[in-house]
């Protein structure tokens, strides 16, 4: 006999809250049943929502910076005694290796809530003195307050990691949360609620609900008049539904949307390190990553052998089981996600691709058959207009073109919808300074990429975003500021 399903709950007002409606969580990795996960009518949410208002009028709402950065502190600790029980539910729910979510996924998440508690004991705030009129000495300085309500809505991609990136500051500037993870990644956000419990954090500070988007919990959630603020991550059509519905109320959001993201290849870069950079950058999470290259463009005199080094580099990639030895890629998050990926597919061969590796789905002859694996494809010869150049199709492809010219270039990668980020490989360091400044998005990676240092800002622009979070930028978005005007 089977042992019964994990049940992921609700976790409301400091308990956790079954429902009678469920859905399944299942596998990437090989199709089975992980847990049923209830589900959040908009009752639940309500009572979620109400909590995290109330709970802004009781304790949590009298801790000074210092009292929240130490919860914070408290929060890393309590998730670092658990490691092993994070890394083993990101990679049970997303398929990556197993790797990857312990140096990147879950020690990110850990990292994130201990950057916040240092900063926001470091932040201060802004004085001013003037002499009036009347010969008085006038003080005016400013204070940070929490908007109160922020919902919290988090993709499926990196769980973990993009969770806490919003959690950590909210929390650090006092705000009470409710959090909606992807329906397809519910089990880290699940333990984080546990985590919280642990800890003592105050009933109604930390709010989860599971659910889907449009007519379920993502809806309620974002729609609810005593919501004060709204961050999201995931798709800009999605985004541009909370935006309409955000306005209703005259709400903060911050979004981190959708990328179509340029590499730029000149023929003077180190180019062991730029094939390594590109195919880290295509490939990685099997390219379900909002940062990940889907454009390659490639200066003529090393296009042939820039094209050759990445086939060689993709077939070498290991494609299994999370836990195997030297895996490089694991599954997509979702059959149905693997269709919209096929679909790209079938359309780039439509469209006049020319295939250089990849383009199908895996065979194992066991049970990974069952999961949502694809292959790392890579094209060539399609034009700038081609769907599968200019549309996001969140897998592990790229389409690689040659390019003569800087203005050529630029021009190129700024034709795009999206805006997020641009990876630029050249020994020219003045090139790159010049021409960084007039790529259209909000990150551009030097002879790297998906390095950053968590105090600078983070955004897109166009369909790519709206806002920046990262250090300061954090704190600014999460916190409503009030100018206190003295004249003594």
């Amino acid at each position: 006999m089977s042992a019964p399903l994990q049940l992921l709950r609700n976790y409301i007002s400091g308990e956790f809250v079954a429902s009678e409606q469920t859905f399944p969580n299942v596998s990437p990795i090989d199709g089975r049943i992980l847990s049923q996960v209830c589900e959040a009518d908009e009752a639940l949410v309500a009572r979620a929502v109400a909590a995290a208002k109330a709970a802004q009028h009781g304790p949590w709402g009298d801790y000074s910076a210092s009292q929240r950065a130490a919860v914070l502190q408290r929060i890393a600790d309590a998730i670092e005694r658990r490691f092993e029980d994070f890394v083993a539910a990101e990679v049970a729910d997303t398929g990556r290796p197993v790797q990857q979510a312990r140096t990147l996924d879950i020690a990110r998440g850990i990292h994130n809530f201990r950057t916040f508690a240092e900063l926001i004991n470091q932040a201060g705030s802004e004085c001013f003195e003037m002499r009036a009129a009347d010969g008085n000495d006038v003080f005016s300085y400013s204070v940070r307050k929490p908007h109160g309500v922020v919902a919290i809505i988090s993709p499926w991609n990196l769980p973990m990691l993009l969770m806490t990136w919003k959690v950590a500051p909210a929390l650090a500037c006092g705000n009470s949360v409710v959090i909606k993870p992807s329906e397809d990644s519910p089990s880290t956000a699940t333990l984080l609620a546990e985590v919280m419990h642990e800890v003592g954090l105050p009933a109604g500070v930390f709010n989860l609900v599971h659910g889907f988007g449009p007519g379920s919990a993502g809806e309620f959630l974002t729609r609810h008049p005593d919501v004060d603020a709204i961050t999201f991550t995931g798709e800009s059509r999605t985004g541009e539904t909370i935006m309409k519905v955000a306005a209703e109320g005259i709400r903060d959001v911050s979004f981190e949307l959708g990328g179509k993201n340029a590499a730029v290849v000149f023929a003077d870069c180190d180019f062991d390190a730029a094939v390594a950079g590109v195919l880290r950058s295509s490939f990685t999470n099997s390219g379900q990553v909002c940062l990940c290259s889907e454009r390659v463009y490639v200066e003529r005199p090393i296009y042939e052998r820039f094209v050759a080094a990445m086939k060689a580099g993709a077939e070498a990639l290991k494609i299994g089981y999370p836990d195997e030895d030297g895996v490089n890629m694991g599954s997509l998050i979702s059959h149905k996600h693997r269709d919209k990926v096929l679909g790209y597919f079938e359309l780039a061969r439509s469209e006049g691709a020319t295939l250089v590796t990849g383009g199908g789905v895996p065979h194992f002859g066991d049970a990974r058959d069952n999961g949502a694996y694809v292959q790392p494809t890579i094209w060539t010869d399609l034009g700038d207009d081609a769907r599968c150049v200019r549309e996001e199709v969140f897998g592990p492809v790229c389409h690689i073109a040659p390019f003569d010219r800087d203005e050529e270039v630029v021009q190129r990668v700024n034709d795009s919808a999206y805006g997020l980020a641009t990876a630029l490989w050249t020994r020219d360091l003045k090139r790159a300074h010049r021409l960084s400044r007039r790529f259209e998005v909000g990150m551009v990676w030097v002879n790297t990429w998906f390095l950053r240092d968590l105090r600078t800002p983070f955004g897109g622009t166009r369909l790519s975003g709206l806002g920046r979070e990262g250090g300061r930028h954090s704190l600014d978005f999460y916190s409503q500021i009030t100018t206190i005007c003295v004249n003594p």
